[in-house]
C-alpha cells in the first residue's frame, strides 16, 4: 500500500481528492441523523457520562443489549473529543476512514494483482456513491467496510509470512471489531479464519497453521466475554451478540406479525411503508401489494386486523396471534412461495435495488408520472450498481488471488440475508470492498495467479 502513498502520483491524488469532495458533498446535502443513529448516540452518551450502557426509559436510564458496543464505543470517544451529539466532526472523521478503506482496497490490488489494478480499484472505491453516501450517517456501515478491507489486506500480508507478525494482530483486530459492530459482523471471521489456515499451509506446518487460526479466533472473541457476562448479570439473558429483533429481554416481540410480513414482503418499499410503522403509526392497507392477499376474503380479514390495530396503534399479543393465524393460512396454501420464492425475491432486491435509501428519493421511485427526475436518477443508480456487480463477476475470470475468500463472504452473507424478512439494500453494501477488487481486476489486462504472487514485482515491493 505504500506505493500509493509514497509515489503519490497525479492519478492517486486526484482519486483521493475527488473521493473527499464526493463525501463532503454527501455530508453537506444528505446528512441522515435519525433512527438508529439516535439510539447509538444515546447509548454512547449514557455509557460514557453515566457509566450505563443503556437507554432512557420511564424510570430513568436502564441497561440495554439492543446494540453491540462497537459503534457506541466509537461514538463515545468522539463525543469526548468533539462534544456530545456533535455529529458533523464524526461525519468528517468517517469520510477519512472511508478513504482509508479505499487505500486498503487499492493496496491489496497493487500487491497481488498489478499497479494498474490498484489505481483502478482506488477510483472505483473513491468514486462509488453507494459506500460514500454512508459517511453522512453515523451508522456502522463505514467502520464495517473499513474492517472488511483491513481484514482482506491483513490476510494477504499474513499469508506471506505466517506467524505472530503484526499482521496477525491486525487480522485479530479486524475480525473482532467487525463482530463488535454488527450482529452479522462475525461473518468476516467465519471466512478469514479458515483462509488463514488454508493459505498459510504451504509455508508453515499444517499443525502450526491450525493453531494460529484457532488462536486468532480465541483472541478475537475475548471482548465478547465481558459483554456476555454483563448481559447475563444486568439483563439475565445469555446474549453474546445482539438479539435478532433488537429487543431487550423484557420487550415483547410480535412473532405472528413478523411471520405474516414474511408471507408477502419482497422489497424495501413494503418494509418502510408497513413493517416500520407498527407500534406508533397507522397501517394503510392501500399500500400493500396484491401478493399480500390471495382472495377477497383474506383481504377483508387483513383490513379488519388493520382497523383493529389503528384504534390504538399498538400491536397487542391478541392481535399478534390473529396475524399469526393469517400467516399460517398463507403458508399452508403456498409453502414454496414462503420458503423459497419470497426469500429469493428479497435477496435480489437487496442486491439490485437502486441504492437511494440514504437519499431524499421517493420510496416509489419508479412512478415516472409523479416524479420523472427521481425515476431517471434511480434507474441510473440501479444501472451503476449493476455495472459494479457485472464488472466484479467478470473479474472472477482473471483468477484473482483470494477470490475464493471474497466469493465465500458474499455467499455466506447472502445465505444469512435469505432469513431476513425486511430487505434493505444496505445489507449487501458490506460486499463492496470485494466488488471493488474484482472489478479492478476486470479492468486490467493481466493479473498474477496465486502461484506467482510472491514472485510478482508488485508483491515484492515493500509496503
Amino acid at each position: 500500500m505504500r506505493f500509493l502513498l509514497r509515489q503519490a502520483t497525479k492519478s492517486t491524488v486526484v482519486a483521493l481528492l475527488l473521493g473527499l469532495l464526493l463525501r463532503l458533498w454527501f455530508i453537506h446535502y444528505y446528512p441522515v441523523i435519525e433512527g438508529d443513529t439516535l439510539v447509538y448516540g444515546e447509548i454512547a452518551r449514557n455509557w460514557f457520562r453515566h457509566g450505563t450502557f443503556g437507554l432512557m426509559r420511564v424510570h430513568g436510564i436502564e441497561p440495554t443489549l439492543v446494540r453491540l458496543p462497537g459503534y457506541p464505543l466509537f461514538l463515545g470517544l468522539c463525543f469526548l473529543i468533539f462534544g456530545v451529539y456533535h455529529y458533523t466532526p464524526i461525519l468528517l472523521l468517517q469520510a477519512i476512514i472511508d478513504l482509508a478503506t479505499c487505500l486498503l482496497v487499492a493496496g491489496f490490488c497493487v500487491r497481488l494483482i498489478s499497479r494498474r489494478a490498484g489505481i483502478a480499484a482506488l477510483y472505483l472505491a473513491a468514486l462509488c456513491p453507494f459506500t460514500a453516501n454512508y459517511v453522512a450517517s453515523p451508522l456502522t456501515e463505514t467502520l464495517t467496510l473499513f474492517c472488511i478491507a483491513l481484514g482482506l489486506y491483513a490476510l494477504a500480508r499474513y499469508v506471506e509470512r505466517p506467524g505472530f507478525t503484526p499482521w496477525f494482530w491486525v487480522l485479530v483486530f479486524s475480525i473482532s471489531y467487525s463482530a463488535l459492530l454488527r450482529p452479522d459482523g462475525p461473518l468476516l471471521g467465519l471466512v478469514l479464519v479458515p483462509a488463514m489456515f488454508w493459505y498459510a499451509r504451504p509455508k508453515i506446518p499444517t499443525g502450526r497453521s491450525v493453531r494460529l487460526a484457532i488462536l486468532c479466533t480465541v483472541i478475537a472473541m475475548i471482548p465478547f466475554v465481558p459483554w456476555t457476562i454483563r448481559n447475563e448479570v444486568s439483563m439475565h439473558s445469555f446474549q453474546p451478540l445482539a438479539p435478532r429483533y433488537a429487543n431487550d429481554p423484557n420487550e415483547y416481540v410480535p412473532h405472528g406479525w413478523i411471520r405474516w410480513i414474511r408471507s408477502w414482503v419482497a422489497e424495501y418499499t413494503s418494509t418502510a411503508d408497513t413493517y416500520w410503522n407498527v407500534n406508533g403509526a397507522p397501517l394503510d392497507i392501500t399500500v400493500l401489494p396484491s401478493r399480500a392477499f390471495e382472495n377477497p376474503a383474506q383481504k377483508a380479514e387483513t383490513a379488519k386486523l388493520f382497523d383493529e390495530y389503528n384504534k390504538t396503534e399498538i400491536l397487542s399479543p391478541a392481535l399478534d396471534a390473529q396475524f399469526s393465524s393469517l400467516a399460517q393460512q398463507r403458508i399452508r396454501r403456498h409453502p414454496l412461495r414462503f420458503y423459497v420464492l419470497l426469500p429469493g425475491m428479497r435477496l435480489v432486491d437487496m442486491w439490485l435495488r437502486p441504492r437511494t435509501e440514504q437519499l431524499w428519493i421517493e420510496l416509489r421511485w419508479w412512478q415516472y408520472d409523479i416524479h420523472p427526475a427521481e425515476t431517471i436518477f434511480s434507474w441510473a443508480y440501479a444501472a451503476l450498481n449493476l455495472a459494479y456487480l457485472l464488472l466484479a463477476t467478470w473479474g472472477l475470470r482473471k483468477h484473482v488471488p483470494f477470490a475464493p475468500v471474497m466469493v465465500a463472504y458474499a455467499i455466506v452473507r447472502s445465505l444469512l440475508l435469505l432469513t431476513v424478512e425486511t430487505p434493505e439494500a444496505r445489507y449487501t453494501i458490506e460486499c463492496f470492498p470485494m466488488i471493488f477488487i474484482l472489478a479492478a481486476a476486470a479492468l486490467t489486462v493481466r493479473t498474477h495467479t496465486p502461484a506467482t504472487i510472491s514472485e510478482s514485482p508488485a508483491s515484492s515491493s515493500p509496503s
